[in-house]
Formats: C-alpha cells, sequence, structure tokens
C-alpha cells in the first residue's frame, strides 16, 4: 500500500489524478490523505469523484472513502477492461480531466478499442479545455504513438455544464520515447473566436482585441469567428495557436459573467505571448501531461518546457512513488527548464 499525502506540492486534484492512473497501471493500491487540502473546497468535488468511479470501472478496482468532501481514499486496482464507458460528472467540473484519468489505462492496458464519453464541462477555467485536448494534447499522444479520436457533441460551460466529449481510444502496444528541446521562431498564429448562446458581436469584440494584441508582439494572426450550438449556460472562448511548432500549441481564455469581451482576448493573448518568448518548444501543461505517458516508455525523452510549474514538480514526485524510473528536471519554477528520463532498465 503506497501512501500519499495530498497537502503536498501543488495540493490540489493532481496527485489524486496521477496517483489513480499510476494505480491501475502498476497494479499497486494507495490511500492518499488530505485530499486537495490546500484548496477552498477541500477533499473530492464532484469531477474528482468521478476521476475516482471512472478509474475503478475501467479495472474493477476496490476503493472506500469516495464520497463528495472525503479527505481520504483507499484504492486497489484490478485488470483493465477495454470497453464502452459513459461517465457523468453532474456539474461543470471537467470532462477532460475524468479522460485523462481514463486514457493512459485503456490504451496501454486494454485489449480492444474503448470509446469514452463524458458529461460535464468542456470549458472549464482550472482544466485544459475540449480544443485544447484535441488541438495540442492529442497531437502530443499521437507523436509518441498513442491514438484518440476526440470529438465535442455539445459545449458545455459554468454555471450548468450539460456538455459532451467523446472519445475513442486505440490500443497501444508501445510509448515511443520524445525528444522536443528547440523550436522555430513563431511569426503567425492560427485560432478562433467562439460564443455560445451569447450575441456575436462578443466574438467579433474578442477576436479584434486578440488579433490586434497580438500584432503588437509581432505576430500575425487568423481568427475565425464561431458560433456553437447546444449549450446549456452561455459562454465564450478566444483562443490562440501556434501551428508552427512541431505539435501545434492552444492558448486560450474562457469568459464569465461580468468579464468584457476585450479581458478574455488579453487574458488568451497574455498565455500565447508568454510561451512565444520563453523559447522553448512544449508549453507548461503539456510538460506536465506528457510525464504519464513517457515513463511507460522504454526509451529515453527529453523535452524543454517554457516554464516549469508547481503541476509537473509534483507530478514528477507522484510518480516516483509507483515506478522506478531516473527523472531528472534542470531549472527553477516558474522559469523555463528541461525534463529528462532515462531509458527504463531491462
Amino acid at each position: 500500500m503506497i501512501e500519499l499525502d495530498g497537502s503536498e506540492g501543488e495540493g490540489g486534484g493532481q496527485i489524486l489524478r496521477s496517483s489513480l492512473v499510476l494505480s491501475v497501471l502498476t497494479g499497486r493500491p494507495f490511500k492518499l490523505v488530505n485530499i486537495r487540502a490546500n484548496r477552498a473546497k477541500p477533499g473530492l468535488q464532484p469531477q474528482h469523484l468521478m476521476c475516482v468511479k471512472a478509474a475503478g470501472a475501467i479495472c474493477g478496482a476496490i476503493y472506500k472513502g469516495a464520497a463528495v468532501g472525503s479527505s481520504v481514499l483507499y484504492f486497489e486496482p484490478g485488470e483493465v477492461r477495454g470497453g464502452e464507458y459513459a461517465f457523468t460528472i453532474g456539474t461543470a467540473g471537467a470532462t477532460s480531466l475524468v479522460l485523462h484519468t481514463v486514457y493512459l489505462p485503456l490504451a496501454l492496458r486494454g485489449s480492444s478499442t474503448s470509446t469514452v464519453a463524458v458529461t460535464g464541462g468542456t470549458h472549464n477555467p482550472h482544466a485544459p479545455c475540449f480544443h485544447f485536448n484535441a488541438t495540442t494534447w492529442g497531437a502530443y499522444l499521437r507523436r509518441v504513438g498513442i491514438a484518440i479520436d476526440q470529438e465535442m457533441i455539445r459545449p458545455g460551460f459554468y454555471p450548468r455544464g450539460g456538455g459532451e466529449i467523446r472519445a475513442v481510444i486505440h490500443p497501444c502496444s508501445q510509448v515511443e520515447g520524445l525528444t522536443l528541446t528547440t523550436r522555430p521562431a513563431l511569426t503567425t498564429a492560427g485560432g478562433f473566436s467562439a460564443v455560445a448562446g451569447l450575441p456575436e458581436s462578443v466574438a467579433e469584440r474578442q477576436a479584434k482585441r486578440l488579433a490586434s494584441r497580438l500584432k503588437q508582439a509581432g505576430v500575425e494572426s487568423h481568427l475565425p469567428l464561431e458560433a456553437w450550438a447546444g449549450s446549456a449556460s452561455p459562454g465564450s472562448v478566444a483562443a490562440v495557436v501556434f501551428r508552427q511548432l512541431p505539435v501545434p500549441t492552444l492558448f486560450f481564455s474562457l469568459g464569465e459573467r461580468g468579464k468584457p469581451a476585450e479581458t478574455v482576448a488579453d487574458d488568451a493573448a497574455d498565455d500565447a505571448i508568454r510561451f512565444r518568448d520563453g523559447n522553448a518548444p512544449v508549453d507548461p501543461h503539456s510538460a506536465d501531461q506528457l510525464l504519464l505517458p513517457l515513463v511507460f516508455s522504454p526509451y529515453p525523452s527529453e523535452y524543454r518546457t517554457s516554464e516549469i510549474t508547481r503541476h509537473l514538480t509534483t507530478n514528477i514526485a507522484t510518480v516516483r512513488r509507483f515506478v522506478e524510473r531516473d527523472i531528472t528536471l534542470d531549472g527553477n519554477e516558474g522559469e523555463p527548464g528541461t525534463v529528462r528520463i532515462a531509458p527504463a532498465v531491462a
């Protein structure tokens, strides 16, 4: 039984999700205490609870403490079974994080193609949105040999959620290593400005401001307008995509009540320009997300990120509790740095 303290590192849901993935893949049970101790609402919240239930469902796990507000979880995994799964969060909690919890076990341990549908929030300010998953995360996975087909059935925004994503996860016999340490200059960008249940003028204002901010920074952009149907709550998205990179990288910002469209655009522009100025090929979110699949590759990996985050350092510490793998991190938190994963020991 591996014992972990959820108050360590970033102190949120990261340790929980990574522990679930690692437990299912290694067959090692764990006990997690002080779950999300550093958050305003500590303990399991609906989206975290669904991550536990989803991980349990795909492998027939035995677990205790799976309830909203719970601060302690015991989890003992079983054997992974591919198939068709549907998970409903019941709030605007992030559908992407539930998918992130189950995709790797299904890809590496499932004997057949699996389909996963998740209902909740497709665009959540505290998690990768559907379009980041489809554009950037999915492309990184394909690069290392993991194929996932993703589709947004309908968008879901705070507070009602109700959005749905579907993913088809194909079996992967072996994860390839990854080497990404350099990148070209970023002088052009794509992206979009989208609204759901809001006037088109909101999308126009977002796009105009975003294009202006990028041009001031020396980046020419093409930002088409989109209107999405079917959302239970109104919402808006401003997104920038750098497609010159080895993997297209998306940055986004979401609208919210009382937040001007121009501020939504500014937030997306700030993230994109900060990354452009970081002169590294891998964005901070991908640097964290790449770690789990790459530690299950027999090959070495090395990648440079524009920012070392607390999520990344927390993930490295959690991986080390489950897997014996030599992982080094050169650099300081909040600055660019390089992750190196040594070859697996035969």
